[in-house]
């Protein structure tokens, strides 16, 4: 049995694990994927306190070296339900059933898709949710970036490093990230802004060749050729295996406050997979801490 347990190895889960083994409580992180969560999808992080630039990738290995350092234990398998056992907790896993004093949940989320007809037959090829991943492969070709946060803009100015042309479509007037990348991505001739515009319809054979998008104030439908297209519109929260202990919104994020508890005694919540207006790395971390601590205090008081 484990003091803590900790699901998700995004930052705030991550997180979580270091406050917990420095304060001397055994501890395991349960990943399903990928080491780091979202931030690994991120060319470059410029905005965490100390770091002037770092990519996702590095900001991960660097914050999983140091937890595995501390002595956490790690498994690789998929949450399925957190069960309560008198005293202690049971998350059942497709690896099996681990039981501690404690649980964190700092789940994450995962990439919201455009939700139209055959985005799921042209993933790979030519609809990506990543080009930190995919990018390269569009060398000198026409993309489009779907998306008008923080994470469209970095990945627009990244590909319009060596795309031919670099579409920017938001289905707004003007887009929601920072001014400092906007401005960034004005400079650039190889870019271009479509505002309250959504994408309608997929267009190609075996690969994606085109793609119609629908003015929202006109009703106007424009067809627009492409080799590819980088969908940035989101995340969603990957909570229904919690529902049973802890409360969903109505978008499917956990209802928690600053104060990351839950209505179950012995499980706390970090992260981006609980409601809050501010997602960011420095955020999700103070979770981290915040979640582990509680668990921490929970457990001395047993």
């Amino acid at each position: 049995m484990h003091d803590i347990i900790v699901i998700g190895a995004g930052p705030a889960g991550l997180t979580s694990a270091l406050y917990g083994l420095r304060a001397d409580k055994s501890v395991l992180v349960l990943e399903k994927e990928t080491f780091g969560g979202q931030i690994t999808f991120s060319p470059k992080v410029e905005n965490y306190p100390s770091l002037m630039q770092v990519s996702g990738n590095e900001f991960a290995e660097m914050l999983l070296d140091q937890v595995m350092a501390h002595g956490a234990d790690i498994e690789m398998a998929t949450a399925q339900k957190i069960e309560k056992k008198g005293g202690y907790l049971t998350v059942v896993t497709d690896q099996g059933a681990f039981d501690g004093k404690t649980v964190i949940i700092a789940a994450g989320s995962k990439h919201r898709h455009l939700g139209i007809d055959r985005e799921e037959e042209f993933i790979g090829e030519g609809v990506s949710y990543c080009a930190v991943c995919d990018g390269a492969f569009y060398n000198g070709r026409d993309v489009a970036v779907i998306g008008g946060g923080n994470t469209a803009l970095q990945e627009a100015v990244m590909l319009s490093e060596y795309c031919r042309k670099v579409y920017v479509i938001q289905n707004l007037a003007t887009m929601t990230g920072e001014g400092r990348l906007v401005a960034k991505l004005t400079e650039k001739e190889n870019v271009s802004f479509i505002f309250n515009s959504v994408v309608t319809e997929l267009i190609g054979g075996e690969k994606l060749e085109a793609i119609k998008i629908r003015n929202t104030e006109d009703n106007t439908d424009t067809e627009l050729k492409l080799d590819g297209i980088f969908v940035a519109i989101g995340q969603v929260p990957e909570n229904a295996p919690f529902a049973d202990v802890a409360d969903l919104n109505d978008y499917g994020y956990i209802d928690a406050t600053e104060d990351c508890l839950t209505k179950t005694e012995g499980v706390f919540v970090a992260g981006d997979c609980r409601s809050k207006r501010v997602r960011q790395i420095t955020t999700a971390t103070g979770d981290g801490a915040v979640a582990a601590l509680a668990a921490c205090r929970y457990i001395d008081s047993l």
